[in-house]
């Protein structure tokens, strides 16, 4: 019997165990996937207070070590869901079950879709979903990158390094980031963006050979020649776990406020998966030292 589970161990979840462990709590974190989350996939990250530029790993790593060296203790796990026994909680997961008094849910959110045929056949096969884990294989070849926001403006950026041609496809007439990542694009002969536009179908066989585009104010289309596809229009929550169990609202988020309290007492959640306006490192963190305090007064 742990005081508190956290699941996820992303930056949500890694600031929730050092307060946790700072308050004299055991901690169990579970993690399916990469310590750090969606982090790790960002290859620069200039807006984290205290880190003047480093990559997502970096950071990731960083809280890591700050939660394993207070004595975090660590399973990589699937869940599959909670169990609420009043005084404490079951976590279920693929490789068995877990007891605490209470328990964070930050599991964060998972890479969005296009909703195109083949996209999931040519995973892997032209088609990505993190730059910063594909970009080499595209090395002095030409790519579409779908999206307008944060995210893809960064992809963008880091694949104009090693690629001939990048050429972003937004859905909107103006690009949704911020002015400083603006500025940069700008200043790429090697990016391009298409505006009122959307990814409509994928071209090729055994590997992705083009793309073809709609334009969502008059309904042309048209194939553009590519090497890849690099998807970057958001993300959406991991929740599904969760659902039936604690509250979410109509796009899958956990129904919770700042406070980070969930429906369930001695549930709490953290991060990108809770609703919210902004999802960042520096707000996925501050969940977590929010929702830890408040689990740790609950535990007593």
């Amino acid at each position: 019997m742990k005081d508190l589970i956290i699941i996820g161990a992303g930056p949500a979840g890694l600031t929730a165990a050092i307060y946790a462990l700072r308050a004299k709590k055991s901690v169990l974190l579970i993690e399916k996937a990469a310590m750090g989350g969606q982090m790790t996939f960002s290859p620069l990250i200039e807006n984290y207070p205290g880190m003047l530029a480093l990559s997502g790993n970096e950071l990731a790593d960083k809280m890591v070590d700050h939660a394993l060296s207070l004595g975090a203790d660590v399973e990589l796990d699937e869940v599959t869901g909670i169990e609420d026994k009043g005084d404490y909680k079951v976590v279920k997961a693929l490789g068995g079950e877990y007891e605490a008094k209470a328990v964070i849910v930050a599991t964060g959110a998972k890479h969005r879709h296009l909703g195109v045929d083949r996209e999931e056949e040519l995973t892997g096969r032209g088609v990505s979903y993190c730059a910063v884990c594909d970009g080499a294989f595209f090395a002095g070849q030409d790519v579409v990158l779908a999206g307008g926001g944060n995210s893809a403006m960064q992809e963008a950026l880091l694949l104009s390094e090693t690629c001939k041609s990048v050429t972003m496809i937004q859905n909107l007439a103006f690009l949704t980031g911020e002015e400083t990542l603006k500025e940069k694009l700008a200043a790429k002969e090697n990016i391009s963006v298409i505006y009122e536009s959307v990814v409509t179908g994928i071209e090729g066989g055994d590997a992705l050979t083009g793309v073809t585009i709609k334009n969502t104010a008059t309904g042309e289309t048209r194939t553009i020649s590519a090497d890849g596809l690099f998807v970057a229009i958001g993300l959406l929550p991991d929740t599904g776990a969760f659902e039936g169990t604690i509250d979410l609202n109509e796009y899958g988020y956990v129904a919770a406020d700042e406070r980070c309290l969930t429906n369930v007492p001695g549930v709490f959640t953290a991060g990108d998966c809770r609703t919210k306006a902004v999802r960042q490192v520096s707000t996925a963190a501050a969940d977590g030292a929010v929702a830890a305090l408040a689990a740790v007064r609950y535990i007593g």
